[in-house]
């Protein structure tokens, strides 16, 4: 059978200009003859489907840090959604901590996204915006509150604000929500994403390995970052990038001698293109 290969996206698959090398691209075409390709990632499916047109996938794609899984041609293969009275209360004790989130959530069942964005924002926050300039799904709103179908709410600023909020929402809502802090490379800042409990990397890989009638312990998995740890556990071989964080290279099985930046995953996939 075909091996099955998943990569992250930012810090992985993508160079740190948030592009994918003329290299890259034509590696992973000529795998993907012989091998089944997909990406997982903590982007949405319109910001995924502008950096992959030009790549050949053949497996669903996993999004959102894993609230959803989709295929390449949109077709809905699983959805794990925060209320919006859970997404209110969260909101609610952040404000606590004089922060407000990003809420990336879908206004309905054909993936049409919306990204609302306090109007009021800190330096990290403006940072990330930055990035999100003419971007149609964009929402500045004066008091930010939860849509019906949240996807993640995420925090963006100095650790010693994010920290404390953190174990502040996990002693409030237990295991009603996932929680993953982490460092944000394209910035100085930090990172709090809040999650539904199975809406991670490691659940969703599950369902893509379900959806393909494979083991989970066939895949190659690659990645970065702390969103990549439970799907580490999960793959039958988990490859950490040169760039990746200490932890995740803790958990990989093997570490990569090249950066996002020098095309790691396409290198690693032309040595060992079956």
């Amino acid at each position: 059978m075909k091996p099955i290969y998943l990569t992250d996206l930012d810090h992985t698959f993508l160079r740190s200009d948030q592009t994918i090398s003329p290299y890259s691209e034509k590696v992973w075409n000529g795998v993907s003859h012989d091998a089944i390709l997909s990406v997982a990632t903590a982007r949405s499916f319109s910001k995924t489907h502008t950096f992959l047109a030009k790549l050949h996938l053949a497996a669903p794609m996993i999004l959102l840090d894993g609230s959803m899984v989709v295929t390449p041609d949109k077709e809905l293969i699983d959805l794990k959604l925060i209320g919006k009275d859970l997404g209110d209360a969260v909101i609610d004790e952040g404000k606590k901590f004089d922060i407000q989130p990003f809420v990336i959530a879908l206004k309905d069942r054909d993936l049409n996204e919306a990204f609302l964005f306090p109007d009021s924002v800190n330096y990290h926050q403006n940072d990330v915006l930055k990035n999100y300039k003419n971007d149609p799904r964009m929402q500045a709103c004066q008091n930010i509150r939860a849509m019906e179908m949240n996807l993640k709410l995420v925090y963006f600023a100095e650790k010693k604000i994010l920290k404390p909020l953190t174990e502040h929402l996990r002693n409030t809502f237990g295991n009603e929500l996932e929680y993953k802090l982490s460092p944000e490379k394209y910035s100085d800042g930090w990172f709090l994403t809040i999650l539904h409990p199975e809406g991670d990397k490691a659940h969703a890989l599950q369902t893509v390995a379900d959806y393909l009638k494979r083991d989970t312990k066939e895949f190659t998995v690659f990645g970065d970052s702390i969103n990549d740890l439970g799907m580490f556990d999960k793959a039958g071989t988990a490859i950490a990038v040169k760039n990746a964080l200490d932890e995740v290279k803790k958990k990989a099985d093997i570490v990569l001698p090249h950066s996002n930046d020098e095309d790691a995953v396409a290198r690693y996939l032309e040595k060992f293109k079956v």
